[in-house]
């Protein structure tokens, strides 16, 4: 079993930026995709981005652009560069290393 913790979460004006971290420890498979997944009050859990093993990166339409992962395989930590954040961003943000997740990172972007 993989444990997965997050940080870097906060309240930002919109416009802002953070970066969230997710620091993985136990039993790491090394060649899987690890990603970043988000959920908004009242509704599902979407997609935000993924990193493969070899470094290939994908976003959702909604933060391509703004949203930048990478992954630090010497500290098994993945991190999420977030900027030009909006309302819309607002979310508990969850690292994801297949098949554990983390227990959410708490984001909130004000008007």
């Amino acid at each position: 079993q993989v444990q997965l913790v997050e940080s870097g979460g906060g309240l930002v004006q919109a416009g802002g930026s953070l970066r969230l971290s997710c620091a993985a420890s136990g039993s790491i498979r090394s060649l899987n995709v690890m990603g970043w997944y988000r959920q908004a009050p009242g509704k599902q859990r979407e997609y935000v981005a993924q990193i493969t093993s070899g470094g290939s990166t994908y976003y959702a339409d909604s933060v391509k652009g703004r949203f930048t992962i990478s992954r630090d395989y010497a500290k098994n930590t993945m991190y999420l560069q977030m900027n030009s954040l909006k309302p819309e961003d607002t979310a508990v943000y969850y690292c994801w290393h297949p098949p554990d997740w983390g227990q959410g990172t708490q984001v909130t972007v004000s008007s």
